[in-house]
């Protein structure tokens, strides 16, 4: 049986078209449930479905009042499906289901664990009209997930999977409205197949994509990539953060030169105020898992490992430009190995002791 899951939120008009549509794409061949799961919408959705109940329709609605979100909508659906294929949809009638049937017949001949209908291969499109601004939203999101997963439209709400692939599925958290990268990432997709389809624009009801959806993709994909690369990403995080604080001190340094305060306590303190910068994202974003540990003694920690870090580094670049003869020649270059190695003794001590997770967090 297929399990078609169809997260909802103010989607009533949307309701019975969608469902239509359905049962004419696959009745009678394809025995299917259709599972919507609302947000506790309120806005006569369950009078919908119950319209539909009435009509001899498979379908039942799971109303959620204590969560929100569009990705752990969809986990809920998958997890209380009853189908051997899950399938995701939406409900504003973007995604066609008239692909539905192309979709199965990927996934059973190709014996695929994943089938994503694409927008972005040959064959698929989008409805026109989208706009310059949607267009570079859309792509931008794609390129910045692209290590992630080899799948093209990786940002597609549109796809179908077997239940065994799903619930092989390791630590999905999802946040956000991306569940494919999720399930992409961290289910065992080795065989993807995409199949081209037209995007439709919503003809009823509002999109729910705002700035705050855009930030929790963001944080979803941060999470994806520690996930996938561990250190390596968080590596990376750390050296994004510090040449910020680069930036910070310079600014900092000339401002502080400008309103009369001698040039060694400017420096000092534009160095402190670097450091300051540096502790608040790393503590809530390269390391967010401690971020509910106590503030004061993490930045205490945090402000003598930038202190030894800083002492390696200008140890580091003295032995280099007084014992190599090309470093004495090249002090430009010994400098940057001396920031280097103060870089790398930074992170390390910032992930061994000033983060450092408990026993019970490491588990």
């Amino acid at each position: 049986m297929l399990s078609i899951i169809v997260p909802t939120f103010r989607e009533a008009e949307n309701i019975l078209p969608l469902v239509r549509r359905i049962r004419t794409a696959l009745e009678p061949a394809v025995e299917y449930e259709i599972v919507m799961v609302d947000d506790n919408s309120r806005d006569g959705t369950d009078v919908r479905v119950e319209e539909l109940q009435r009509e001899g329709v498979p379908v039942r609605l799971i109303v959620r009042t204590t969560e929100r979100g569009l990705s752990g909508a969809i986990l809920r659906g998958f997890r209380e499906a009853r189908g051997d294929w899950l399938l995701c949809m939406d409900a504003d009638m973007s995604h066609p289901p008239e692909a539905i049937p192309e979709m199965l017949r990927a996934l059973q001949e190709n014996l695929a664990d994943l089938v994503v209908g694409s927008r972005y291969v040959k064959g698929g499109g989008v409805e026109k009209g989208w706009g310059f601004y949607r267009w570079l939203n859309s792509q931008v999101a794609l390129w910045l997930a692209r290590p992630l997963s080899p799948v093209r439209d990786n940002g597609a709400g549109f796809f179908l999977l077997p239940r065994r692939v799903f619930e092989q599925g390791r630590d999905l958290n999802p946040i956000g409205y991306k569940m494919l990268i999720e399930i992409s990432v961290k289910c065992p997709c080795h065989k993807v197949v995409e199949v081209p389809i037209q995007f439709a624009d919503r003809k009823f009801g509002q999109s729910k994509l705002n700035f705050r959806e855009q930030m929790l993709y963001l944080l979803h994909l941060k999470r994806l990539y520690d996930y996938k690369f561990g250190r390596v990403s968080r590596f990376g995080q750390f050296c994004a953060i510090g040449a910020s604080g680069v930036v910070v001190t310079l600014v900092a340094y000339a401002t502080l030169q400008k309103l009369g305060l001698l040039r060694e306590p400017a420096y000092a303190l534009a160095i402190w105020m670097a450091m300051t910068w540096n502790f608040v994202p790393n503590r809530y974003l390269t390391f967010d898992l401690t971020a509910h540990h106590p503030v004061l003694p993490q930045y205490l920690r945090f402000v003598l490992t930038c202190l030894a870090g800083a002492m390696v580094n200008w140890t580091v670049n003295y032995f280099l430009i007084q014992q190599v003869p090309w470093f004495s020649r090249h002090i430009y270059w010994a400098a940057l190995v001396g920031i280097g190695a103060g870089t790398v003794f930074n992170f390390f001590g910032s992930q061994a002791w000033v983060f450092r997770l408990g026993r019970q967090e490491k588990k």
